[in-house]
């Protein structure tokens, strides 16, 4: 990786061991479309931080970025749980044994855990916030407009996006299609609804109406 890789729209990847160890990871242990991906979530992010006035850790943000996706990897999907949680205790470990302290273990543990969960990130702490910002904007081009043309056109010139709507549901199908019942209360719920035949979700009315409760 070049020093002109490590910078695009003004915002630079942390110049440390930990982010250097952590895009090594994740480049070996993901394809070109998640790798890409993750990257232009830490920039996206990044960039709404900057927007909102909000101080970030970079390197927090750095980690819970390359890592938010990587449970949907092929060694995960007979984990029997969520996506996201197998991302957030890589991520987890991955710290821990570069000996990060524990608040910012938290942090970003949070943060790739509830990065599919709208409306709650928003409110918790900096580096929270804005890896679920970078993946709205990045996956459901939430907040467009809040990133010059300009900015957006160096991102993806450095990390492009072909096909990328195709891909990425591609690739939620198959990292969840595995285990469905991880989708129950969830957004993911819709893909596998969208591309798995015969698939049907959990339905919360129905689980209240069912319980072993007499009334």
């Amino acid at each position: 990786m070049t020093v002109h890789e490590q910078a695009a729209a003004g915002v630079a990847v942390p110049d440390t061991r930990l982010a250097a160890e952590a895009t090594e990871l994740v480049r070996d242990t993901t394809n070109e479309l998640i790798y890409n991906h993750s990257r232009r979530v830490y920039w996206f992010g990044s960039l709404q931080g900057r927007n909102r006035g909000l101080s970030f850790d970079p390197e927090l943000l750095y980690v819970g970025a390359m890592f938010h996706d990587l449970g949907l990897g092929e060694r995960f999907r007979t984990s029997g749980r969520r996506f996201e949680v197998d991302s957030a205790d890589e991520a987890r470990d991955f710290l821990r044994s570069h000996g990060v302290p524990e608040d910012g273990v938290r942090r970003v543990w949070t943060a790739i855990a509830l990065h599919t969960t709208p409306g709650i990130p928003e409110f918790m702490e900096p580096e929270v916030a804005l890896v679920t910002a970078g993946v709205e904007y990045d996956v459901l081009g939430i907040g467009y407009a809040d990133v010059s043309d300009a900015d957006r056109a160096e991102i993806t010139t450095l990390h492009p996006r072909p096909d990328f709507k195709r891909r990425i549901l591609q690739a939620f199908t198959e990292g969840i299609a595995p285990k469905p019942e991880t989708t129950f209360g969830n957004v993911k719920a819709d893909v596998l609804e969208h591309f798995v035949p015969g698939f049907v979700r959990g339905d919360f009315v129905e689980v209240i109406q069912n319980s072993p409760w007499p009334e």
